[in-house]
């Protein structure tokens, strides 16, 4: 091998070296970050779902479909006509209830995102929750991508007088609440994308995870979600997750 050829090569071996080196120091910095935002969306979705059931205009109707609901999905903000790429239009969080139990798991990481969401009427964002009243509305949730309205039907919530009644005949498999600037909206969220953000997942608990692995199986916890899983259960019935300490022993 001549000078000029080892020297190449010592080139390419440093900087293939100095690369490998930079994406270990940078990888664990970037799932932090994300780790932190993570976390910082479950305590806006707790905000947000409290703020929503203490509404005098949809608190009463939507309080009801929770209390018999199968898992709720809350968007603590979702950008007017944001298409989905990346992290725009709106991330969420998913929670479920336990068929035999009742207990309430979760979070799983989401974003909702739609080429012309129809937002336009009082502001530039929104926020949403939605209710998942069948075991169809929640496999369609579960998926890593799905489109509302296609994989599960969808029906706006009713609000002001009446409401609560008018809640108990809904058969739909979802039902969204949106609300815009602090005024109930009224937007149907059909045919908006819900695909899940596995790096949120992976970052938030420290591994791979599937919704499925999150919300079915139950094999993974994280503490940080407890004010927002009580929240819920308060409403909904049930109970937080009791697997957290076995789940964390893994």
């Amino acid at each position: 091998m001549t000078r000029i050829t080892q020297y190449a090569w010592t080139r390419v071996v440093s900087g293939a070296a100095a690369f490998v080196l930079l994406s270990l120091l940078v990888a664990p910095l970037a799932w932090a970050d994300q780790a932190q935002d993570a976390r910082q969306l479950v305590e806006k979705a707790r905000l947000t779902f409290e703020s929503f059931q203490a509404d005098p205009h949809m608190g009463p109707s939507l309080n009801g479909l929770v209390r018999r609901a199968k898992g709720v999905m809350i968007f603590p903000q979702v950008l007017r006509g944001a298409f989905f790429l990346g992290a725009a239009g709106g991330n969420g969080v998913f929670l479920a209830r336990a068929r035999e139990s009742g207990v309430w798991s979760g979070p799983a990481f989401y974003t909702l995102g739609q080429a012309s969401f129809g937002f336009q009427a009082g502001g530039d964002a929104a926020e949403a929750v939605v209710v998942a009243l069948t075991d169809r509305g929640v496999q369609a949730l579960l998926r890593t991508s799905a489109k509302l309205g296609a994989n599960a039907s969808v029906a706006v919530g009713p609000v002001g007088i009446g409401a609560e009644a008018a809640s108990a005949n809904l058969s739909a498999d979802l039902v969204s609440y949106t609300r815009n600037k602090g005024l109930y909206a009224g937007v149907s969220i059909e045919g908006a994308a819900v695909v899940a953000r596995d790096e949120w997942n992976r970052s938030y608990y420290g591994k791979a995870v599937t919704p499925a692995d999150i919300l079915i199986q139950r094999d993974v916890s994280n503490p940080d979600s407890a004010e927002l899983i009580a929240a819920v259960a308060r409403v909904g019935g049930g109970s937080a997750s009791a697997h957290g300490a076995a789940a964390q022993a893994k």
